[in-house]
């Protein structure tokens, strides 16, 4: 236990990182809508959407939505980022698969389906093993 002496340095030292990380979450917040306005308007002057576009897109939107869970939670679920690379290898597929070889294809959809068993693997475990009350502790 930290001595009574040190609780105002704590203090303030917990508030400086409590903004700082504020500070970080609205810099990621405004990057990805600058991004994601970008896309659209990228998408507007081609006259055209393709898949590749979309799923650009809803690598944005889950962005936000971590951003928006871990601002509301104070904790990063560890499976948005998995999910977020799902997409982002499905994308790299479907923009690239006519310059990749055959092993290349295989790994990154092995990749794929990885991240998607470690996803099942994470939900079993969290449906089996909950967190306890004092999850805040771990």
């Amino acid at each position: 236990m930290p001595e009574t002496r040190h609780l105002p340095l704590l203090q303030r030292g917990r508030r400086l990182l409590a903004t700082l990380e504020l500070i970080g979450l609205a810099i990621i917040t405004l990057a990805t809508l600058i991004a994601g306005a970008q896309e659209l308007w990228r998408m507007a002057l081609s006259g055209h959407v393709k898949l590749a576009d979309l799923l650009l897109l809803f690598i944005y939107l889950e962005v936000l939505a971590m951003v928006a869970v871990y601002h509301q939670s104070g904790a990063l679920p560890v499976r948005m980022p998995l999910y977020i690379a799902i997409i982002a290898l499905a994308r790299h597929m479907i923009l690239d698969m006519k310059g990749m070889t055959e092993a290349q294809m295989l790994a990154t959809a092995g990749g794929a389906l990885i991240l998607a068993l470690a996803v099942l693997v994470l939900r079993f475990g969290h449906a089996r093993f909950p967190y306890g009350e004092d999850a805040s502790d771990e």
